[in-house]
């Protein structure tokens, strides 16, 4: 058995709860390397976990996902205990600006807005902005949003509500932290559509063939990166450190093959690249 195969057992087995100020964590053990240092503080990572199939929790109520399973490999590296700390989404910015959390592994995009208060990583995914519209919808593309009278639906604190503040100001908008509640609201006919990115929205459309459909060519294109507070210039060059030694052992195609088969198959026969690598 490899060192990475023991790893990810042992992630799947040692977990704890604990509470930090201010927050309540679930705490995730991972497996330490023979040379690693028990004295060293965990690695904290901030995480939304209701995004599956990245950051989720399982059947038992664990952490799970392509994004957890990443974070455990990436404290191992660093030779640290992994703390995993799920909050909302909107959360995760400010708790890393507070030092409670000392990184956020949350797909979350790299964007400009962003980098004026936190930095990020280098990218380790790359994907866009899609939409889910009603089954006999008249949108064809993010252009028809700009019709008069639309409602648009989006997550908090996501791009995608971003994109629609600075593009759609004449439409409604409708704001959620759980983005299933965004996609009740096109499967019920209260919006009109709901941008979020393209996995998700292929999933979402998977889910409700009878009400809706994705429109799954992404309309703007995006990457995903690891968070790190301003002026922590020493975590993130390690963190750029393991995502080129993860790449180059091809562990962002192994979580692909785990978690994301169909929508791997998906993307390849539209001609897409696939989101990981």
């Amino acid at each position: 058995m490899t060192t990475m195969h023991r790893c990810l057992r042992t992630l799947r087995h040692r977990f704890r709860l604990v509470a930090l100020p201010g927050l309540i964590g679930l705490s995730l053990i991972s497996c330490e390397r023979p040379e690693a240092s028990t004295t060293q503080p965990p690695l904290r990572i901030g995480m939304d976990l209701s995004y599956p199939p990245f950051e989720m929790l399982d059947a038992s109520g664990r952490p799970d996902g392509a994004g957890v399973r990443m974070a455990g490999e990436l404290a191992a590296h660093l030779g640290r205990r992994l703390q995993i700390v799920p909050m909302e989404f909107s959360g995760l910015i400010p708790a890393l600006q507070t030092g409670n959390i000392d990184l956020v592994l949350s797909s979350m995009t790299a964007t400009d807005e962003r980098r004026k208060s936190i930095d990020f990583s280098e990218p380790y995914a790359f994907t866009g902005l899609s939409l889910l519209v009603a089954k006999n919808s008249d949108i064809q593309s993010a252009d028809d949003l700009k019709k008069p009278g639309r409602v648009i639906a989006a997550k908090a604190a996501t791009t995608g509500e971003t994109w629609a503040i600075d593009h759609l100001p004449q439409a409604r908008r409708v704001v959620f932290e759980d983005q299933s509640a965004c996609v009740l609201e096109v499967v019920q006919g209260r919006a009109d559509a709901f941008i979020y990115d393209q996995l998700s929205i292929f999933n979402y459309a998977k889910q409700n063939p009878d009400t809706t459909r994705g429109l799954l060519k992404p309309f703007v294109e995006e990457s995903w990166a690891i968070a790190v507070a301003k002026e922590n210039d020493g975590l993130r060059g390690q963190v750029n450190d393991f995502i080129q030694t993860f790449r180059a052992r091809n562990g962002f195609a192994g979580l692909g093959d785990q978690y994301l088969q169909e929508e791997k198959r998906f993307l390849e026969a539209q001609g897409i690249p696939f989101i990981l690598r």
